[in-house]
């Protein structure tokens, strides 16, 4: 028979995502200063190699034209373009922080109304106040819920709501051990609860509450739909937080790249032109040649920090577009057809 999660997605983000793993490493789980590095090399690397590829002679073109002089001008401007950029990212995640003192008195409200809620459904007359543990909390509800949950299917001898009990104990397991060894500040926070499928979890609880459920059953459905739901909201909160925390540390990391690029572009600008200076050969290649492509490499670290870390903050925000039991992947229905949902 399969399990309750098969109707509606696996329970980690890796078997519920139709990737290889080095692309899911690529995107989500690698530190992004490592995926800049490895795609500055690649940049390096490849400008050395085209260059004997096509086999031009890089000192004689700049002594007859301005090639260098061309393309650090581009670059120039790129690397001011980026840092206007990263100065509207900062006014961006500023601007949330920025209000009247009646909106920041509702802000707190709001906060603290949802951490009481969260208090009825953990059984504490305190939350943590750290986001992991106060994830983690959560999920370890889910887990004591679903063990109740386990004893009710029991008595009813009804195998699938065993089953979803069992996937239930042993996701809420899993991603509370994950909650527990991360920080916030790190996205191990974040995408231990992106492994929490809770949204297919709350459709699967309410389709086998409706299901002529006992009186038992019935009453563990609901207490694990109410947590579930709970979940929903704080999961986007703490993923709110991250991504102002990644763009506050991406406009830092251009702020920093972008004096060293600037400098190299306009050196090569005005001194490019002096080859006489580079003389010689490294491994076959002209001196030139490494110089250039360097400094090209250098020019663009701006870019390609902006890249990667983009590139997670995109990943997460697509898997997490909704919120509540509205699935957005290939799923099976409820009545068995296959169907891609947008």
């Amino acid at each position: 028979m399969p399990t309750a999660d098969s109707d509606v997605g696996a329970g980690t983000m890796r078997e519920r995502a139709d990737e290889s793993r080095w692309k899911l490493w690529l995107l989500l789980g690698a530190d992004r200063r490592v995926v800049a590095a490895l795609a500055l090399l690649s940049v390096f690397l490849a400008l050395v190699a085209l260059s004997q590829v096509v086999g031009t002679d890089l000192r004689a073109a700049i002594g007859s034209s301005d090639p260098v002089e061309t393309l650090f001008q581009g670059l120039l401007t790129a690397i001011i373009t980026g840092v206007t950029l990263v100065v509207t990212l900062s006014q961006l995640v500023l601007s949330q922080e920025l209000g009247a003192l009646g909106d920041q008195r509702e802000r707190m409200d709001g906060a603290m109304s949802f951490r009481r809620s969260v208090e009825s459904v953990i059984d504490s007359d305190v939350t943590p106040p750290d986001p992991a543990s106060f994830l983690r909390s959560l999920v370890a509800a889910v887990g004591r819920q679903a063990a109740t949950l386990q004893t009710a299917a029991e008595g009813s001898g009804d195998e699938r709501l065993r089953s979803f009990a069992d996937d239930l104990v042993a996701d809420a397991d899993a991603v509370g051990d994950d909650l527990e060894a991360s920080q916030f500040g790190t996205f191990e926070v974040v995408f231990a609860a992106l492994n929490f499928n809770y949204a297919s979890k709350i459709y699967e609880a309410r389709r086998l509450r409706a299901a002529d459920a006992t009186d038992d059953a019935a009453g563990a459905l609901d207490d694990l739909v109410e947590t579930l739901t709970l979940f929903g909201p704080a999961r986007e909160h703490v993923k709110t937080l991250y991504f102002q925390w990644e763009l506050i540390e991406l406009s830092r990391a251009i702020a920093y790249a972008a004096v060293p690029a600037l400098i190299v572009s306009a050196g090569m600008i005005l001194y490019g032109g002096q080859t006489a200076v580079v003389q010689g050969g490294v491994l076959g290649v002209d001196s030139v040649v490494w110089l250039v492509s360097a400094a090209t490499t250098v020019a663009l670290v701006p870019f390609v920090l902006l890249l990667a870390y983009i590139l997670r903050i995109v990943t997460v925000a697509k898997r997490t577009l909704s919120i509540g039991p509205l699935v957005l992947r290939d799923t099976v229905h409820s009545g068995g057809d296959e169907n891609q949902e947008a």
